[in-house]
């Protein structure tokens, strides 16, 4: 299916790894010029240039710290007119709450919560201004299918699936979308490493992690270009009557825990 992405600009943060490559790469595979945020400078380079020589787009590096308001409205600033937005920088620690202290709870908010919401405000005037553009939020499951071991997640997510909707409601009316994609487990280096939390706190070692592992859908995490795919597709004209919606993407793993 051809996502008709040829030519457009898209911002990705997080991208130096992980989900955030995985939607870069796609969406440069698409036609979409790049502007690739992080913080890792080096492998965030060595992206761009992967991707420059390998898809024949244009990509800029970022280096940014996204809990830092100034940092967000300077890169607003400097990605200028973009098409496409996809949120994705996060790094919410697991752990229950009595884990977790102020500092840790605020660091992981400041990233996730409002690093998302601060930078969709800034490009959100830029596109209403020139009357069209889409948002994607990359949120995360865990803001359906509640687990106290992983409560700032839970949390967090469950914020930021409440912004995506209240804004994707009525953000048709300044010819934007905004959309979010809620991922269940994907098998990247930070699931991995929740994983092993999980299972120190249930199992009693974090090396049985892949015994969870293996009560997943046909017994993998989802890989990063499932959830790639699916936030191409949900920024393309494809998907045009979209808004206000977020899709859960994790194997039925939610549907299931409600029945």
């Amino acid at each position: 299916m051809d996502l008709n992405l040829t030519g457009r600009r898209a911002v990705v943060t997080g991208a130096s790894r992980g989900i955030g490559a995985a939607i870069a790469r796609v969406l440069a595979d698409e036609g979409c010029s790049l502007d690739l945020v992080a913080r890792d400078a080096p492998t965030l380079r060595s992206l761009a240039e992967e991707i420059s020589t390998g898809y024949g787009v244009a990509a800029r590096v970022h280096t940014v710290d996204l809990r830092d308001p100034d940092a967000v409205a300077a890169l607003a600033e400097q990605v200028g007119s973009i098409d496409i937005l996809v949120n994705n920088a996060g790094d919410i620690p697991g752990g229950p709450l009595d884990t977790l202290d102020d500092h840790a709870w605020r660091h992981a908010f400041d990233l996730k919560v409002l690093g998302y919401i601060g930078l969709t405000r800034h490009i959100y005037a830029g596109m209403k201004q020139r009357g069209g553009g889409v948002i994607v939020n990359n949120i995360g499951a865990s803001a359906e299918r509640f687990d106290a071991t992983y409560i700032a997640g839970c949390t967090g997510n469950a914020a930021l699936t409440a912004f995506t909707r209240t804004l994707g409601g009525a953000s048709l009316l300044d010819g934007i979308r905004v959309v979010g994609v809620s991922p269940g487990p994907v098998d990247t280096e930070r699931i991995v490493a929740l994983l092993r939390s999980f299972a120190e706190a249930r199992l009693g070692d974090a090396d049985r992690y892949a015994e969870l592992t293996a009560r997943f859908p046909r017994g993998r995490a989802a890989t990063p270009r499932e959830i790639a795919d699916t936030v191409a597709f949900l920024a393309s004209d494809r998907s045009a009557y979209t808004s206000g919606a977020v899709l859960t993407v994790d194997g039925g793993m939610t549907a299931a825990s409600s029945v």
